[in-house]
């Protein structure tokens, strides 16, 4: 397709005359050379970049240590005195709920002492308890399926752990509180049937140093079984929290520290 043509190239004849002559004048004034390119300063070397100090690495921050939650619901203990550690997992019972708005019960075995709570964590009760022949916290794998004539005397320990409960009934018919099933451990009434273990004796001495004779059974008063733990689980399951003697009870139920608001 053509270009069309442009104002100037309609003008005509005249108009290009005219551009003649001015180009002639402007020639003659212009210079012959044409003008010498401006000047440039030479240009200066770059200059070296400043030193960067080597990058230090960060400094190793120390982790944080949680912070003991502060205030909440607390355990009621009444007048009980308990020790340290059954003092602080009753309490952090209480502040997680941990119990699921069950019953609960804290076995010290150090104090040789059973602690009864209700869904609300005050203290029902309070006794002294026999416990398992050999310290430790661990049950040996398959002692639950074996007679009890076989059960040397350092595999009769009471295992530490939180443990679901609920009533049941042993092979004798007799109404129980079955801690550990699978473990055959269980929280019933003391039997006398052996003089020579004195466990009467022994659940009504002072000092927790006796209180260690049973398989691995938790042995209680007859009027303390059936005046405060039987009524207490009997309409519903609960929990039992048997407190550790060779590692922190803390770590073996991943509880924590409360602590109580100042009083004004």
């Amino acid at each position: 397709m053509a270009t069309k043509p442009s104002s100037w190239q309609r003008a005509g004849g005249a108009s290009a005359v005219v551009l003649a002559l001015l180009s002639t004048a402007c020639s003659q004034l212009a210079p012959l050379a044409p003008p010498s390119p401006p000047a440039v300063a030479p240009s200066l070397p770059a200059a070296a970049p400043a030193p960067v100090a080597p990058s230090q690495p960060d400094a190793a921050v120390a982790p944080e240590t949680p912070k003991a939650p502060i205030g909440g619901r607390l355990a009621d203990f009444g007048r009980e005195r308990v020790s340290s550690e059954a003092r602080t997992i009753a309490n952090w019972v209480a502040y997680s709920g941990d119990n699921h708005a069950l019953p609960f019960i804290i076995v010290d075995k150090v104090q040789a002492r059973v602690l009864v709570f209700d869904p609300e964590a005050r203290l029902l009760g309070a006794s002294p308890a026999l416990l398992g022949l050999a310290k430790g916290d661990d049950s040996v794998p398959g002692i639950g399926e074996r007679p009890m004539a076989e059960i040397r005397p350092e595999e009769r320990t009471t295992p530490a752990g939180r443990f679901a409960a609920e009533m049941g009934r042993n092979a004798s018919g007799e109404d129980i509180l079955w801690v550990d099933y699978d473990s055959a451990v269980s929280m019933h009434r003391v039997r006398a049937t052996n003089p020579a273990e004195r466990r009467l004796q022994r659940l009504a001495s002072r000092t927790p140093r006796d209180n260690r004779i049973s398989y691995g059974c938790i042995n209680l008063p007859e009027s303390f079984y059936d005046r405060i733990v039987k009524p207490a689980f009997e309409p519903h399951d609960g929990i039992v929290y048997v407190l550790p003697e060779t590692r922190p009870a803390v770590k073996v139920f991943g509880a924590y520290t409360v602590t109580p608001l100042a009083r004004r």
